[in-house]
């Protein structure tokens, strides 16, 4: 449950798009990291009191690495400047019924500028949409599409498996200015369109946004259990089925590596195996990066072998991709691994990206 501590900030280390990082004090002389959202919570400051979560902190989770700010008790902000009691602004409860459930404008709603369009909606036009299990595919595969397609609008869909607020990834405020926009789906939220389910967010995608490539993956913060279904990523063969039904291309971003020391991830992800080949019933193009170290090669085909008979198991060459990686705007990290600790994985990812491009003729 919830592990409580109070304490008074100290300094602001830094800021991204959406959030404040903060030195927080304890009465007991302790000092915690902490990460503030202010458009939930307000814009803390030197001085403030502050109520934490300390929960994913003191139990030396990776990415959760922060008490996160629940309250500035002292000095709550403003109501926003709309009308309680309609619905002009909006009635899309996200982290439903958690002390902090915003209540954001979805892109469908009745009250939006876009509901027209998104009402008569039935398709993606074929649109590729690359699904992939960890957001930190997400540079890497935007590096793909654009490494072939410079001019291509890409669209990303933040499901909720991970973190649900996108403030709480610097790998998307580093990518402003790559991609077309942010559609945050699910219970997920802090995107720059808001949509209730993936479907309508993938038409959102297309038909609001412009896109011409979609990626969809989770937010930072992979949950894992050890077995065969008790993970998060489960939802990328769920993500194949939407794209599907709404007449895309699903294109499967495999989580491919020789450095995870996890026998479980090693070649191919038992996760990616999982939801492409038990989940996902649909066909998709599961793209294979071209000059993988052979034996990482050998294992990676036999690990596919059973699941050719639904999808297409396409193989993509990779000349210049490694430059792709090594100039993307923001670091390239997947549990702790750089480019150069875990290069299969990266280039796997950015193979996907580059197929989709391909896609476009």
């Amino acid at each position: 449950m919830v592990r409580w501590r109070s304490g008074t900030v100290t300094a602001v280390r830094r800021r991204w798009a959406g959030a404040a990082e903060l030195d927080v004090d304890l009465p007991d002389g302790g000092r915690m990291r902490a990460l503030a959202y202010p458009a939930l919570v307000g814009d803390p400051e030197p001085g403030d009191r502050v109520l934490l979560n300390a929960g994913a902190l003191l139990m030396g989770l990776g990415t959760g690495g922060y008490a996160l700010v629940v309250a500035l008790p002292d000095r709550l902000p403003a109501d926003p400047p709309q009308a309680a009691d309609t619905r002009d602004a909006g009635h899309l409860v996200k982290a439903r019924y958690t002390p902090l459930q915003p209540i954001l404008l979805g892109v469908d709603e009745e009250a939006s500028p876009h509901h027209g369009r998104l009402a008569a909606a039935e398709s993606v036009d074929g649109m590729p949409v690359v699904t992939a299990d960890l957001h930190s595919a997400l540079p890497a595969i935007l590096a793909g599409v654009h490494a072939d397609a410079p001019d291509a609008r890409v669209a990303y869909l933040l499901t909720d498996g991970g973190a649900l607020p996108a403030w709480f990834s610097r790998t998307l405020a580093g990518l402003a200015g790559r991609l077309a926009g942010t559609v945050s789906v699910g219970q997920a939220f802090g995107g720059d369109l808001e949509a209730s389910t993936l479907h309508s967010g993938l038409l959102a995608a297309r038909h609001v946004l412009g896109a011409d490539v979609a990626i969809v993956a989770q937010g930072p913060g992979n949950l894992g259990t050890g077995t065969r279904w008790g993970f998060s990523g489960v939802a990328v063969g769920e993500a194949v089925n939407a794209v599907a039904a709404l007449g895309g291309r699903p294109v499967g971003s495999l989580r491919i590596s020789d450095a995870d020391p996890r026998p479980r991830h090693f070649g191919v992800s038992h996760h990616s195996l999982t939801a492409y080949g038990r989940v996902a019933l649909a066909p998709a193009e599961l793209v294979v990066p071209d000059g993988l170290d052979p034996a990482l090669g050998a294992e990676v085909t036999a690990a596919l072998a059973p699941l050719a008979s639904r999808h297409r198991i396409v193989t993509v060459p990779t000349d210049g991709l490694d430059a792709a990686l090594r100039a993307s705007p923001v670091g390239l990290s997947t549990m702790g691994r750089g480019l150069d600790g875990d290069h299969a994985y990266f280039l796997a990812a950015a193979a996907a990206g580059r197929h989709a491009a391909r896609l476009l003729g």
